[in-house]
């Protein structure tokens, strides 16, 4: 299925995250990204106001619940390319292979002999090439050009009646702090949105990284058979978790700065290479990730635990920088915070011109992910908010808030996920 390129409708997936971000689900429920690379009595006995059939008609002093809330998961690298283009072509080239020498007779060819010219010389018995090729011989860059297109798009609105309901309130001012906590809780409603877009940007990339682990080596770490390998010990998840915390937490600092280390380093390791064959020879997509542009997002309430000596050892200058590292507390669903179920939009690694949903990702413990900044990205397109007019019979006026994206992850840039399993 490749990716749609008119702007694709994502309210439902925006509900259905924010029902899992905010709890609302007992237990955690599967989530397709693939098509989006988604106590008190409520009532006074005194009555209420007959438009929104919630606000009490007044009785002494109000007090309005509400506060300001701003959406995590801001790590994401956030571009811009405006409402007039959905497309971003990003243009890698392969590694090139070094050529013979043809600036000494050499074990391969005899380059320098008397009547020889500056091309191939052909002799022998069947014939061959003595010496190489001439200066003129071509050897053009290899390159490999990525379409990251489409456009997802939701509205919401705020409905603003202009005298209506005055009279649950005893003066302007009143009035006043109940619009001002109305349009900040609608401000709330839309933070949760655009935490959950990010949230879908994110769990697509880490389950895409587990489906493509094949293609990608060495990005998909099981860090239970890590530290039993290490260890020569048999240990399960949940004693990790729990009874050997502070052992496992110290293995796993000391497996994050050395594949922090790795990452720096030019391979195809931590990525995938598109297969790429001329002329009978294999070239390969070489990618490397500097320190500072390394980001990290952990599980946060087990570092909570362990503090005070993880964080010294990771976030220091040599290793990874505190302000490319997130704290998550949950990744899908609060209810099972460490867990994910996602089906991804993953690259057809057998043709690499369009993009599949992958296999559905399900997987219990997930501690974080390593990840080069060009590997996930948030196109942000169009985020406007509109008002009509009043309406002249009935007295409102409604606020359009307009949203279009583009979510992108890159599995050609390096990324590496930490799970237990």
């Amino acid at each position: 299925m490749a990716r749609r390129l008119a702007p694709t409708d994502c309210y439902a997936l925006m509900n259905a995250l924010v029902e899992e971000a905010i709890g609302a689900n007992a237990a955690i429920t599967a989530v397709d990204t693939s098509s989006f690379v988604s106590a008190g009595e409520s009532v006074l006995s005194a009555g209420t106001e007959n438009v929104l059939n919630a606000l009490a008609m007044v009785v002494g002093r109000r007090m309005v619940a509400v506060r300001p809330y701003n959406a995590p998961l801001r790590l994401i690298n956030a571009i811009d390319t405006g409402v007039y283009s959905d497309r971003i072509l990003k243009d890698s080239f392969y590694s090139r292979w070094a050529q013979p020498s043809g600036a000494f007779n050499t074990d391969l060819y005899t380059n320098l002999a008397q009547g020889f010219t500056a091309g191939e010389n052909i002799g022998g018995t069947p014939p061959a090439a003595q010496s190489t090729k001439s200066q003129w011989e071509q050897n053009l860059p290899i390159p490999m050009e990525f379409n990251f297109a489409g456009r997802n798009t939701w509205q919401d609105c705020s409905t603003i009646p202009e005298i209506q309901l005055q009279q649950a309130f005893r003066s302007e001012a009143d009035f006043s702090d109940f619009v001002t906590g109305y349009m900040m809780e609608r401000a709330n409603d839309l933070e949760s949105q655009k935490e959950a877009y990010n949230r879908m940007t994110l769990l697509n990339y880490m389950a895409g990284i587990y489906d493509l682990s094949s293609d990608m080596p060495g990005s998909a770490v099981d860090l239970t058979a890590a530290f039993n390998t290490e260890f020569g010990t048999s240990y399960t998840a949940a004693q990790l978790l729990s009874t050997y915390l502070k052992e496992f937490m110290e293995f796993f600092t000391a497996r994050v700065k050395i594949d922090s280390d790795r990452l720096t380093n030019r391979s195809v390791n931590y990525h995938w290479s598109p297969a790429k064959q001329i002329d009978g020879v294999d070239y390969y997509l070489l990618r490397h990730t500097p320190k500072e542009k390394q980001k990290l997002f952990l599980y946060a309430p087990i570092f909570a635990k362990v503090q005070s000596y993880v964080f010294p050892e990771i976030f220091n200058p040599q290793y990874l920088r505190i302000e490319n590292y997130e704290g998550v507390n949950f990744w899908q669903n609060e209810n099972a915070p460490m867990s994910i179920e996602v089906t991804p939009a993953i690259p057809d690694t057998s043709s690499p011109a369009s993009q599949i949903a992958g296999s559905k990702v399900a997987l219990d413990n997930v501690l974080g992910v390593l990840f080069d900044e060009d590997a996930l990205m948030i196109d942000y397109q169009l985020d406007t908010a509109l008002s009509t007019p009043v309406e002249a019979r009935k007295h409102y006026r409604n606020i359009w808030y307009t949203y279009a994206k583009n979510s992108i992850c890159d599995f050609t840039e390096k990324g590496i996920l930490y799970y237990l399993g």
